[in-house]
This record gives C-alpha cells, structure tokens and sequence, in this order.
C-alpha cells in the first residue's frame, strides 16, 4: 500500500516542506510580536516556536543528515538534494533565530519590565537580592549539582537531548594537582530554570532569575582554588526519531522500550550556545559533538527560551492574558442529561475547544458502569500520561466489559505514556492490540455495544482530533456522536480489521487510509474538475494542518484550470503554488493563527448541489494516505452538515484578523481589513462558549 516516493510533476509547481514548516513558526513568531496580543500570551508564543524549532531539528534536520550520511540521491518534491534542502533550513533557521531574540529583547522585556515583570540581570542584582540567591544557590542547587572536569581520567560526559548545561574555562591546578582547562556542569533536570524572586526583594510584583545567571555568579564555587576564565550555557539537541524494525520484533513494546532511552543520546544535529562562548570554547563543543560551524545558533539571551512558558502562569494578571473561556454543550443535552438517550435521538456535532470535551468522557464514563454495555472499543493515538479516559477503559474491563484498545506505541513523544497505559490495560484484563505493522493508527474512533431491548445498538464518537481532555482544550477540532447502524457498522469492520486477519470490506460511509481514503479525494476533485467542464458551478473547501502528497495537489491544479473554485484553509507546512497564472489561478490558500491550534479537517465538495462534506483524522500527505490508518466520515444531518461550514470553514474564510494568504512564491501575508473585523476564533467562543468575556 506504500507509495513510491517519485512522481512525474515539475518540481517548480511544488514548494519546499521545511521551507513552509519555517514559514509556519515565522507566522508564529509573528504574534510575539503583535501588540494587540494579551503580553504574556505574546511571550507564549515566542517559547512555542522554540519547541516548535526542536522538533524540527529533532525530526526534519536528522532526517537530512541521515539521508546525507547514508549518500541518497532521491530529490524532493520541489527538485532539491538533501544537501541543498539543509543548506536552505540552515539559513532560514539561524534568521528566524535571529529574530526570535531581537523580539525578545527588544520589544518583550521591555514591555514585561513596565508591567511590573522583570527578568534581573546578574549585573543588576543589589546587595539584599545577590545575598537571596546566594543563599538559594547553596540550599537549593550545589548539592545536586556535579560538575565534571575534562582530563584523561574525565572524559567529555553524555549530554542529554536538549539539556542545559555550562561549559566553564579554568586555569590552574586543583587538589590532586591536576591541571584542566575546561569543565562541564549539567543542569540536573530537577532545577527549575527560572527562579522567582520574592516581590520585596525583587522590587516589582514579579521577579525572576536565570538559573543559568545564578550558576554563573557563583561558579567559582564548584572549582576551589580555580581561576574561572570563562563560562557559557549551551544546549545540543538531538536525532529523536527512533529506529524500531516492526517487522524483525517479535514485541513492539519490549522493543520500544529498548529504545526510547537511546532518544536522549541521538547523533546530535544542532548545537545552541549563548553568545558571550569564547571561539576556542565554541569549536571544542563543536568538535566534541561532531557538528560544523552551520550547525551552531548563538543565543543572544538564555539558551531554549522553552523554559519561560511557565512564566504566564506563574504571573497572576488576567489583563495580560487571553480572556477566560468556559466551552458550552450542543442542545441535545438540554433536553436530556443521559448521554446514550441524547445520542440515540440524534446526532451529536461537537466543536472543541468551543465546546466541552466532557460528552466524550461522559460517555465513556457511562460505558464503564452501565449494565448494558457489553464492549467497549477505542483507539489511541495520544491522551496524555494521566487520562481519565483511560482510567474509564480500565473501570470498564474490571467491570467485565469487553474493552478492546487499539494503542499506537509509536506516536512520536508519546511513547512512554502509551506504552504505560498499555500495560495498565492489561493488567485490568482489557485487550490491547498494537495495529497493523508498518502503518500508524492515526484514526480517531470510539465503539460502545450495549444490549437494549433484546437487541445490539452501537453508539459510536468519531473525531479529528486526539482523545486528550488538556489539547481539546487548546485545539480545534470536531468530534461527531451517532447511533447510526450504518457507521457502526463501518467502525466496527474497522475494528475488526485492526485486531484481526482478512481483507478489507467495502465500507458504507467511511473512507479509510490506506484503502480508500486517497482514492475518494482524487475521484471528489475530479467530479468537481468534470462539473466545472461541463459548465457547472464547481467548488472545493478544505481545511486541514498540512498539503503535501503530489497527486492530490496535481489534481488540484487540474480542477483549477478547468474554473473550479479552490479554497484552502492550511494551517501549517503547504507545498502547493496558489494563484499561479495558468497553473493555479482559481486556487487561494490560507493560515489561521491565533489562540487556539487550528486541527480539524473538513472537506468539502459542492458536487453540482449535492454538497458532500466529510471530517477526518488525516492531513494531505502522503503518509496519511499510504502508511497510516485514517478515517475520514461524512457528516449526513443536515443541521449538523451547516454548522460545519459555517464553524469550520466560513468563519476562516471571512477572518481579516488572524489569516494569513499565501502567495505563489509561498510568502504569507497577514490579511488585515480595514473593514468590520472579522476573528474567527472570537466569533465561535462567543457563539458556542457559555462564557466570554472579549
């Protein structure tokens, strides 16, 4: 089911992935610097592209050093070698770094500082504040601290991933008489990286100091009898994808918990150092860590600026930050609080973070307990190291309800928690299967079998997003609650052909990767391309997080000159050229970026007035389409198919506040009206939420 990589297209039709990924967390960045931001939310956002730019190079730059390494020849999409792709992310990357910190520098501290919050540089500590941190750095921190010089007998340490750490330059001999040029001190992950100040010493309602700025005012301390010549904070993050052979393991979660520890001590890929190293000191680390000079970011502030994303909640100034929201419920639930009865007399559209997650472990939760329900059935993918979804699946297997959990081990950084609860599930006696080798199971997909009257009804929630109580809170994305025979007659065929053997059935609503999926999205462009010859009125609306896989976007290409209207709401990485005159004339592509993650994806086809409409759990890509399982489901009541439009596309569409249009070249321009404003996001939080204050 694996496509081939290649494709026949011109390269030139096609933008590069980790161009457009770098052009995502610059319209990020952006809202950093946005004035009309709540301030701390600004600072937020600077500390999520940090990590955003983690993952990156965690992920995308190893991947091209791997490919470098290993001499591939393959091209990318847009025509460029390995080489030439981490040249131009080298570039790119070290500007947006650049600007990360001129933003902080320049225009966060500053205004933090007139609001009464202020990060106090070591050269601005008084009397009573350095006698505070002294004593703060012999309580709290040199008991755990180990700093380890380099000689012979002491060679360069393991350093973990993405861990802090101080490269200290001495002179002199110590009490052995041993003579050492250089010492490391790792930042022990106990320690927080920002310190608060109590409000009278720092002279201001929030002060805080820099771990690293306490370790370098006493140093000296940990080398007695020393001369510190030098001190720098750097950082080394590492390859974190991990190598696990599906195939030859005959125990994928024995195996996986072989190599998650290797995750910390991966070849390195980026070296980040603050900018007061000395050269001599930048090229040991370097040298040390078998990196080159494009591979090193100078930090002009601290190094990982990740470690102020707890600053906003530690701050208490709800005028700096985004205004309280409490999510509403759909009306079904007015005229019934008993989840099964609600879902029974009709379909259920959700919309979070706009409205409550709880029906979703509401019904769950009754799942476990009713008398009723006989099976349980569910998949993960990611929800968090305390879940209570998990907890209910557990509830229900010692219960004596049959619970079945397709858990995916292999979602990236969530592998510790699912295996964790894999593990939990069994002991409670529920069956915990690990999907089909070589695809990830990305669907979204809860089934309840419960007996009434005599007879088995199955209720069933499909999704876009994860079963994660915290990012449904943070992330938009629809949920869909029915009792309809046909769909769950879909999802448990679904099921069954995840936990057993056989050939796939044709399925009655639902389209799935890699069967189905991609084969249905061609044949729907297409339609709409064959309407728009014929002179019909053809429309294409979808929005989704990523626009990759080349036939689709050729198609795409095809159906726009041919006169259909394209309208695409891509939030992050996009590799199709709008607006290109004989190419893409009557495509538009757009990012909204704003309070909440931009999640769902909705597809929508006018199909000469029949209008087809479908949610999904997968993006454009091609490894959406050909190496996971997915799930894309049609919305069928038609109340429920016009709210879609009008919160999941409309609103976006009409957005001159927090969208972005893109342009052929794939720059991105801010769209700002001077007409009646228009924000999405506010518009559904005051239309769906029960609280709201703008």
């Amino acid at each position: 089911m694996n496509r081939p990589s290649h494709h026949p297209y011109p390269p030139e039709e096609y933008l590069n992935r980790e161009s457009s990924l770098l052009a995502f967390n610059r319209r990020v960045l952006s809202l950093a610097q946005d004035e009309t931001a709540p301030l701390l939310e600004r600072l937020r956002f600077l500390c999520i592209v940090s990590s955003n730019m983690d993952e990156l190079f965690e992920i995308r730059v190893s991947g091209l050093k791997e490919q470098i390494r290993a001499g591939t020849t393959t091209r990318t999409t847009d025509g460029l070698t390995p080489q030439e792709v981490l040249r131009q992310v080298s570039a790119e990357a070290h500007a947006l770094v650049e600007t990360q910190y001129r933003i902080f520098n320049e225009a966060l501290l500053p205004a933090l500082t007139a609001e009464g919050i202020r990060f106090i540089r070591r050269s601005d500590w008084n009397e009573a504040q350095r006698a505070w941190i002294r004593d703060y750095f012999f309580r709290e921190m040199l008991p755990v601290l180990t700093p380890i010089g380099l000689d012979p007998s002491h060679p360069f340490p393991r350093v973990l991933n993405k861990s802090l750490n101080f490269a200290v330059e001495l002179s002199g001999k110590d009490a052995f008489g041993r003579k050492s040029d250089a010492a490391i001190v790792q930042a022990p992950r106990a320690l927080p990286r920002v310190v608060q100040l109590p409000p009278e010493l720092a002279g201001c309602p929030h002060g805080f100091v820099f771990l690293s700025s306490i370790l370098h005012a006493f140093v000296d301390e940990l080398f007695s009898g020393m001369t510190v010549l030098g001190y720098s904070q750097f950082r080394v993050t590492r390859n974190s994808d991990l190598f696990v052979d599906e195939e030859e393991s005959t125990n994928l979660r024995i195996k996986l918990q072989g190599e998650l520890p290797h995750r910390h001590f991966g070849d390195a890929v980026r070296l980040e150092v603050a900018d007061n190293c000395s050269p001599a000191m930048t090229d040991f680390l370097l040298s040390q860590f078998g990196l080159a000079e494009s591979d090193l970011y100078r930090a002009n502030g601290p190094v990982n600026l990740v470690r102020l994303l707890q600053v906003p909640d530690w701050v208490d100034r709800p005028d700096l930050k985004f205004p309280p929201y409490v999510p509403g419920l759909p009306g079904a639930f007015d005229k019934t609080p008993r989840i099964f009865n609600a879902i029974r007399q009709g379909d259920i559209l959700l919309h979070h973070p706009y409205q409550s997650f709880n029906p979703v472990i509401d019904l769950l939760h009754e799942a476990a307990i009713d008398p009723q329900v006989v099976a349980i059935k569910m998949t993960i993918y990611r929800t968090g190291a305390d879940s209570v979804l998990m907890q209910s699946l557990i509830r229900a297997a010692q219960n004596g309800k049959e619970v079945t959990v397709v858990m995916e081990l292999m979602a990236r950084f969530d592998e510790e928690a699912n295996i964790g609860w894999a593990t939990r599930l069994e002991e409670a006696g529920a069956h915990v299967v690990y999907g089909v080798v070589g695809y990830k199971v990305h669907a979204k997909a809860l089934l309840v079998v419960r007996r009434e009257d005599g007879k088995l009804r199955r209720y069933v929630h499909l999704g876009t997003g994860n079963y994660h109580p915290r990012t449904a809170r943070l992330y938009s994305d629809f949920g869909l609650m029915t009792a309809n025979e046909a769909i769950g007659q879909d999802v448990s065929e679904v099921f069954k052909q995840l936990t057993g053997l056989g050939k796939a059935r044709r399925l009655q609503h639902l389209w799935q990767a890699p069967f189905t999926l991609h084969a249905n999205i061609l044949a729907h462009i297409r339609s709409e391309t064959e309407n728009a010859r014929a002179g019909k009125k053809a429309l294409i609306v979808a929005k989704m997080n990523a626009l990759l896989e080349p036939e689709t976007i050729h198609a795409l290409y095809e159906a726009s000159q041919a006169g259909v209207r394209v309208r695409l709401l891509v939030r992050g990485v996009c590799a199709l050229r709008p607006g290109v005159p004989g190419l893409s004339d009557n495509i538009k592509v757009r990012s909204v970026i704003g309070r909440f993650l931009e999640h769902h994806r909705v597809f929508y086809f006018l199909a000469d007035g029949t209008e087809k409409l479908y949610l999904s759990s997968a993006d454009w890509m091609e490894r959406n389409f050909f190496r996971r399982i997915e799930l894309a489901f049609p919305v069928l009541d038609p109340k429920l198919r016009k709210r879609v439009l009008l919160e999941g596309l409309r609103h976006y569409l009409a957005d001159n506040q927090q969208a972005w249009d893109m342009s052929g070249d794939g720059q991105y321009h801010r769209k700002r009206s001077r007409g009646k404003p228009r924000n999405a996001q506010q518009e559904l939080m005051v239309s769906c939420g029960r609280q709201y204050a703008p």
